[in-house]
């Protein structure tokens, strides 16, 4: 039974020929013939989750980033690609002026200020 070409198989294919590799190249990195390969591309071979994976891997790439190719996947929520990153700010003041610079910079937010 022929299945109808997926739009995830589109993506899969236009990934890889963005990375210039023939369907023989990633067939041997899947340790598949290249008539196999093509099946799966064509729709014609059902496509499994752990041949994606693979994909992903010879593609360099996230499995999430190839289902959303060509926009790459960035979780929303409390993960580390959304959280504020910490910053570290060293000024070298002289005493008189150092109080009101920081007032400047920053306003009234509480700050950690390490002395050396």
């Amino acid at each position: 039974m022929l299945q109808e070409k997926s739009i995830i198989l589109e993506k899969i294919v236009l990934i890889r020929k963005k990375k210039g590799y023939s369907q023989d190249y990633v067939a041997s990195k899947l340790d598949m013939e290249q008539v196999s390969y093509g099946l799966i591309e064509n729709g014609k071979r059902k496509l499994r989750y752990e041949t994606l994976e693979q994909l992903a891997l010879i593609f360099e790439m996230r499995v999430i980033d190839i289902i959303t190719f060509p926009d790459e996947y960035v979780k929303k929520g409390n993960d580390a690609i959304t959280k504020s990153p910490k910053v570290t700010l060293q000024i070298d003041l002289e005493d008189d002026v150092k109080a009101d610079v920081i007032k400047l910079a920053f306003g009234d937010r509480v700050l950690e200020i390490k002395n050396k």
